[in-house]
C-alpha cells in the first residue's frame, strides 16, 4: 500500500530551512562565540571614539562600553529570533552603527559635552528609534526599487567601503594612522599570518574544523601576540568583575529640534544599509526575503534604537563583518546569533571578562575582517552576474554608483569642511553609492516606462532552470512577484 506524501507543512516542520534549525548547545556557544570576536572591534570603537570626544572619565567610558555590549545583545536577540512582526529572524548580528558617530558627537558638543551632551544625544536617539519603527512597514513597500542591480551594486560597495577599514587595522588601527609606528611590519606579519591561518583551516579542514576557522585564526593569532608579549589585555586589572547597566544612568535625556532632525537623517541611511544587509543575508543563507522581512528588520533597528537611548547606548544596524562570517563558515542558523546575542548580554554585565575578550590585537582582527568585508563584496559580485551589465543602463548604475562611494576618501579634504548636518548624510561612501544606486535606477528604469530593464524575476528564474544557480542568488529577490520588471 502507497504511503501518502506528506503534506508540504509537515515536510517543513520535519526539515526546516537551515535559517531556522536549532544546532546543538555546545555549536551555539561555539559558533556564537565566533561571532562575538568578529563583531567586538567595532562594537567598542563608537563609545571609545564618542567618549574621548566629549571629555568622559575613564569610569564613564567603561560604563558606556559595558552597555554597548548589553543592548548589542539585545538588539541581535530581537532581531535573529524576532516576534510579532519585529525581527528579520535572520542569522544579522546588530551593533552600534558609526554612521552616527560624527553626528553623535557634534550633538554632543553642541550641549555642552561631557554627561550634559550624551543626554541630548539619548534624546535624538530614541527620537529617531521610534521615527524608524513607525517608518518601517512604508519603508518595507520600497523594496522594488531595489532590484538586483541595485542591491547587488550596495553590497559590493559595502564589502569595498569597508576592506580598507580591515586593512588599517592590519596597520595598527586608525589610532596610529598618522604615528610612525603604523604599518610596522610586526603588525603585518600579525594581519597576513591570521588570513594566512583561516584560508589554510577552511582549505584543508574538516566541515567543523572549516565552520570555525575565523574563530581559530582570531585565537591563534592572539595567542601568539601574547607569546611575543604584544597583547595586552584592555583594562583587565582596573575592570570591576560585575556591572549592571541601569536605565537613564546618566540622567533622564533632553529632546532638541536639531539633534532630533539630524539623527533622524541618519536612521533614514541606516534604513538603506539595512535592507542591503537583510537581502545580502538572505542570498547568503538562501532564505526568501520580500517587503515585511525588510520592515520587520527596520521594527527592530527602531526598537533597539530606543532601547539604546534608554540604555545609555547607541543607534542599530546590522553588521557587514558577521554577514560575511555566515558566507565563510556557511553556518546559517539564526540561533547562533541568539547564543552571540546572550554572550554579549554576559559580557556587557561582566566587564572583567568583556576587557579580556577586548585583548584581542586590532592587526590580528584586521586580517580576518578582509576575508569577512571581502565575502560581502562577493556576494553583491555573485548577484550582479544575474544582470544583463551590457545594457548601457545597469552598467551606468554600477560604475557612477562606484565612483560615488569613493568621494568622501578621495576628496576627505572638502567633505571636512562641509557643515556638520550635511556631513552626517554624505561623509559615507556607503551612503553615497547607496543613494546614487538608487536614484539612477529610478531615472534609467522606473521613470522610462518604454524601456523597461533587462532583467525580471521570470527570467531569473528561468536562467537559473537553464544554467542553475550562482551560490548564494537565487529568484527569491524582492517581493517574489512573478513578472515584475524594475
Amino acid at each position: 500500500m502507497a504511503h501518502p506524501t506528506p503534506a508540504p507543512d509537515t515536510a517543513r516542520r520535519r526539515h526546516p530551512h537551515p535559517v531556522d534549525e536549532i544546532l546543538p548547545l555546545p555549536r551555539l556557544a561555539l559558533y556564537g562565540f565566533q561571532h562575538v570576536l568578529a563583531f567586538y572591534a567595532g562594537a567598542v570603537i563608537v563609545p571609545v571614539i564618542l567618549g574621548g570626544s566629549l571629555g568622559l572619565s575613564d569610569e564613564d567610558l567603561v560604563h558606556l562600553i559595558n552597555a554597548d555590549l548589553f543592548t548589542c545583545g539585545i538588539a541581535s536577540i530581537i532581531q535573529a529570533l524576532g516576534f510579532w512582526r519585529i525581527g528579520a529572524r535572520l542569522p544579522l548580528v546588530q551593533g552600534a552603527t558609526f554612521t552616527a558617530v560624527s553626528p553623535m558627537i557634534a550633538i554632543g558638543q553642541g550641549a555642552g559635552g561631557g554627561t550634559a551632551g550624551l543626554l541630548a544625544i539619548y534624546g535624538a536617539v530614541i527620537t529617531a528609534g521610534i521615527a524608524t519603527f513607525l517608518a518601517a512597514p512604508f519603508f518595507g513597500r520600497l523594496v522594488k526599487y531595489f532590484p538586483p542591480v541595485v542591491t547587488g551594486t550596495i553590497l559590493t560597495i559595502i564589502g569595498f567601503t569597508l576592506i580598507p577599514v580591515a586593512l588599517q587595522d592590519i596597520g595598527g588601527g586608525a589610532a596610529l594612522k598618522d604615528s610612525p609606528a603604523f604599518g610596522d611590519p610586526v603588525n603585518l606579519a600579525y594581519g597576513g599570518g591570521t588570513l594566512l591561518f583561516i584560508l589554510v583551516v577552511s582549505r584543508f579542514g574538516g566541515a567543523f574544523v572549516s565552520s570555525i576557522a575565523v574563530l581559530l585564526g582570531l585565537v591563534g593569532g592572539t595567542a601568539v601576540a601574547y607569546l611575543r608579549g604584544d597583547a595586552t589585555s584592555y583594562a583587565v586589572s582596573q575592570a570591576d568583575w560585575f556591572g549592571l547597566t541601569t536605565p537613564f544612568h546618566f540622567g533622564f535625556p533632553t529632546f532638541e529640534p536639531l539633534p532630533i532632525l539630524a539623527m533622524v537623517v541618519v536612521m533614514l541611511i541606516t534604513m538603506i544599509e539595512t535592507t542591503g544587509d537583510v537581502y545580502a543575508v538572505g542570498e547568503v543563507t538562501g532564505k526568501r526575503v520580500d517587503g515585511e522581512t525588510v520592515a520587520r528588520a527596520l521594527r527592530a533597528d527602531g526598537l533597539s534604537t530606543v532601547l539604546g537611548g534608554v540604555f545609555n547606548s547607541f543607534p542599530y544596524v546590522a553588521f557587514a563583518e558577521n554577514i560575511g562570517l555566515v558566507r565563510i563558515t556557511r553556518v546559517r542558523s539564526r540561533y547562533v546569533v541568539v547564543a552571540a546575542g546572550v554572550i554579549m548580554i554576559v559580557l556587557g554585565l561582566l566587564p572583567k571578562v568583556a576587557a579580556v575578550v577586548a585583548s584581542v590585537p586590532q592587526p590580528v582582527l584586521g586580517g580576518a575582517a578582509v576575508a569577512m568585508f571581502g565575502m560581502v563584496a562577493t556576494v553583491g559580485i555573485q548577484i550582479l552576474a544575474k544582470v544583463d551589465l551590457r545594457d548601457e543602463r545597469n552598467a551606468l548604475i554600477l560604475a557612477v554608483s562606484l565612483g560615488a562611494a569613493l568621494l568622501p576618501t578621495a576628496l576627505e579634504a572638502v567633505f571636512d569642511r562641509l557643515p556638520s548636518g550635511l556631513q552626517a548624510v554624505l561623509d559615507s561612501g556607503i551612503t553615497l553609492g547607496s543613494l546614487t544606486a538608487i536614484l539612477l535606477n529610478l531615472f534609467f528604469h522606473a521613470f522610462n516606462r518604454s524601456a523597461p530593464a533587462k532583467i525580471s524575476w521570470d527570467e531569473l528564474a528561468a536562467s537559473e532552470a537553464d544554467t542553475g544557480p550562482v551560490p548564494g542568488v537565487s529568484s527569491s529577490w524582492g517581493n517574489g512577484r512573478a513578472g515584475d520588471r524594475y
